[in-house]
C-alpha cells in the first residue's frame, strides 16, 4: 500500500512535476516582482504628490572691480595745457589799428543853423488847427506859416544851409523859394519879386541872399509888405518860430 502511493506521487512528480515546480519559480517571480514594484510606485506617489523642494543656490560671487578701475586716478589732463594760451602778440592790436577805431559822426547828423531871413514884425502867427479870419480871402482859415512884415525890395536871406530843391510861382503865394536842408526841414519862401538870385541844384549857406520881397502872393495882398515863410519836417508842417532864433 505505501508502495504504490509512493509510486503513484513519483509517477505524478515524474509526468507533472517539472511543471509544478516551473509554476512554483514563477510565482515566486511574480511575487518579488509585485513586492519590487510595489516598492517603486510607493516611492514614485510619495515623488508625485506635491513636493517642496528647496533649493538653496550658492549665491554667485560678486565681482569686485579692482579699485583702480572704480576710483580712476586723476588725468593728466587736468593740467592746463600751455598750447591753449594764445600768443600775446594776437591779444595786442596794431598801431595803425588805434587811430581809426574811434567812430566818427557825420557832419550831417548836426542839425543846421538858422536865422531870421528877414527882420519885421510877425503880422500873422503859424497856426494850421485854428481858424482865423482872412482880410484877403474874407473867409476863415488856417495858415501854414508866418507873415514877417518888411518893405518890398528887402532882400531876402537862406534861413538855413541847404539845397535849392525848387523854384516856382504859385498861383496865391506867387514867386516861390524853396530849400531843403540837411535835418529833414524844408523852408519855403513866398510873396517874392521877379527873379530869385538862385536856381534849382544851388547849394546855399545859412544867411545866403535868395531873392528879395515882393507883391507876388495874391492871396495875401490885403496885408502890408511881407515876407510869408512856411516850414515842414518829414512833410509835416512846423511852426518857423521853433527853429529861428530868439530875438
Amino acid at each position: 500500500m505505501k508502495k504504490s502511493m509512493r509510486d503513484s506521487i513519483g509517477s505524478f512528480m515524474a509526468g507533472k512535476g517539472f511543471y509544478i515546480v516551473l509554476l512554483l519559480c514563477v510565482a515566486a517571480l511574480g511575487v518579488s516582482g509585485y513586492y519590487l514594484f510595489s516598492g517603486i510606485s510607493e516611492q514614485s506617489r510619495t515623488v508625485s504628490g506635491p513636493v517642496t523642494i528647496t533649493v538653496t543656490p550658492t549665491p554667485a560671487p560678486t565681482p569686485t572691480a579692482p579699485v583702480s578701475k572704480v576710483t580712476p586716478t586723476p588725468p593728466s589732463v587736468a593740467t592746463p595745457r600751455p598750447v591753449s594760451t594764445p600768443p600775446a602778440i594776437l591779444t595786442t592790436p596794431a598801431p595803425s589799428a588805434t587811430p581809426s577805431a574811434a567812430p566818427t559822426v557825420p557832419p550831417t547828423a548836426t542839425a543846421s543853423v538858422y536865422t531870421w531871413p528877414v527882420k519885421g514884425e510877425i503880422l500873422r502867427e503859424h497856426d494850421i488847427e485854428t481858424l482865423s479870419y482872412d482880410a484877403t480871402m474874407a473867409d476863415w482859415r488856417t495858415h501854414d506859416g508866418i507873415d514877417i512884415a518888411c518893405t518890398a525890395g528887402t532882400q531876402v536871406k537862406a534861413p538855413a544851409g541847404g539845397t535849392v530843391s525848387d523854384i516856382y510861382t504859385d498861383d496865391l503865394m506867387g514867386k516861390t523859394v524853396v530849400i531843403s536842408h540837411a535835418d529833414g526841414v524844408v523852408s519855403v519862401c513866398s510873396n517874392l519879386a521877379g527873379v530869385p538870385n538862385v536856381e534849382i541844384g544851388d547849394t546855399v549857406r545859412t544867411g545866403d541872399i535868395i531873392g528879395s520881397v515882393g507883391k507876388s502872393a495874391i492871396a495875401e495882398s490885403a496885408e502890408v509888405s511881407h515876407l510869408h515863410l512856411s516850414m515842414t519836417r518829414d512833410g509835416v508842417s512846423v511852426d518857423p518860430l521853433d527853429y529861428l532864433p530868439q530875438r
